[in-house]
């Protein structure tokens, strides 16, 4: 990640109209997507566009349709449709690549670039390195003029298609019949599209977050704040609240009691329902980060799954999956990956597989995801004058050891810098509350001592 100028860890993304997203930067972004693919693919590349519904989505739709069309390509703007929504028909258009314009949970005044292969995967880093070298220097890119140039249209109907998608990843054997469900769209992508996929499926819907002004994705509602949605979950008796973010890649799953059931226990019930139902794969694994709860790591231990750990971001979840073969993954943020039907996150067939789970085990999600201990953990972030890494610095390697004997195998502890602050975060988690906070105190000290 080192040297990037444009691309995070999740596509481009900042304060709308402002470098780095801004129209002129998105059009020279359109010109480079279709030069790579141009180079590598085809000679008129087939690029799927879609978006939130923020109000700079226009701006920055435009101008990298724009950029598409001056360099060849064919575009095709899906209007509001979620980021799994994009992966999807990407690949089932047999387009070359997909793009989705959105700033995921931010509030509306940023936005956000993030761009798919023709598989439905997100870039790898070395391809975006590629993407960036052009768009600050657009020299590299060929001129394309008269007959080469490309053109645009809008597709509204390929949203029937990720809808039939989704429901089929609902078991023919149940159905939402008889389930009173609310669900907030986050005033987000899913906005429309996610009622419609519960009703058709049989359930009741109640709509939240589904009035987009173009200023109101996320403010107050979606995943991110699911208490409007709890809210209604007793008001109204439901069964089951869903709340989605703005471009519809995660969810916050609310009880029948107005609960909001934490993201690690969702994890957990999943690995679980995949291996009774023999959908885990052959290496037996679930893939997380490292910011996912010691506590779900040791309820799948203890039913036969191993948990791995990757880097913070859906992405690197996903890539791990692709080259051991796992299928399922997620993490604590509401980010859940079923890899036999979804090439990313996906908020609304992440809840239709947790319904399924339900329906399977015939208890309520309450009782299910109580199962699952979830350890105390304590965090302490340390000022540092230096980022040097954790592990060329003795002391505190010396420190680390000492007291993750005194957890034994019933705890962790997560050293990581900020990416945005001159801070080293101190995390521990165990069993005891107690001997968590000591050990956090401690190992703050020892880092604050080496590096402040």
């Amino acid at each position: 990640m080192s040297g990037r100028k444009l691309f995070g860890t999740d596509g481009v993304r900042g304060k709308a109209n402002t470098y780095p997203m801004t129209g002129e930067i998105a059009f020279v972004l359109g010109r480079a997507v279709t030069s790579y693919f141009q180079q590598n693919f085809s000679k008129k590349p087939l690029i799927i566009i879609g978006k939130d519904t923020r109000l700079s989505c226009y701006m920055l739709e435009q101008a990298f349709s724009a950029g598409v069309c001056s360099q060849g390509g064919r575009a095709i703007l899906t209007g509001p449709l979620p980021t799994p929504g994009v992966a999807f028909v990407t690949q089932s258009m047999r387009a070359d690549a997909g793009v989705m314009i959105s700033a995921s949970h931010n509030s509306f005044e940023d936005n956000g670039i993030k761009i798919f292969d023709r598989t439905g995967h997100k870039l790898p880093d070395e391809i975006e390195l590629e993407l960036e070298k052009m768009v600050l220097n657009p020299s590299l890119i060929p001129i394309k003029t008269g007959e080469l140039l490309g053109n645009a249209k809008r597709l509204d109907e390929v949203i029937g298609r990720y809808i039939v998608h989704t429901k089929a990843a609902l078991s023919p054997q149940y159905s939402l019949e008889g389930l009173r469900i609310v669900v907030d769209g986050a005033n987000g992508a899913g906005y429309k599209l996610a009622p419609l996929v519960f009703e058709e499926l049989g359930a009741e819907v109640i709509p939240l977050g589904n009035t987009p002004n173009g200023l109101n994705i996320n403010k107050a509602c979606g995943a991110l704040h699911p208490q409007l949605c709890a809210e209604n979950v007793k008001k109204y008796r439901a069964d089951l609240g869903v709340c989605l973010d703005g471009d519809g890649d995660r969810l916050t799953i609310v009880d029948g009691s107005g609960e909001v059931i934490h993201g690690d226990r969702l994890i957990g019930l999943c690995g679980r329902f995949l291996k009774d139902n023999q959908e885990i794969g052959p290496t037996k694994e679930v893939v997380g980060t490292v910011m996912s709860n010691f506590g779900v790591e040791h309820y799948l231990q203890k039913l036969g799954l191993n948990f791995v750990r990757t880097a913070v971001g859906d992405r690197y979840i996903v890539e791990h999956m692709r080259q051991t073969g796992a299928l399922f993954g997620g993490e604590p943020s509401g980010h859940l990956v079923f890899k036999r039907y979804s090439t990313t996150g996906d908020g609304i067939l992440a809840a239709l597989k947790v319904i399924e789970s339900i329906k399977f085990y015939d208890k309520d999600l309450s009782e299910l995801t109580n199962e699952i201990e979830l350890f105390p953990q304590k965090m302490e972030n340390v000022f540092v004058q230096k980022r040097t890494p954790f592990e060329d610095v003795p002391e505190i390697q010396k420190a680390v050891e000492a007291a993750q004997l005194k957890l034994k195998d019933e705890g962790r502890i997560l050293l990581r810098y900020s990416g945005t602050e001159a801070l080293a975060r101190v995390m521990v988690e165990g069993r005891d509350q107690q001997l968590v906070t000591t050990i956090c105190s401690e190992l703050a000290q020892v880092v604050t001592k080496a590096l402040g």
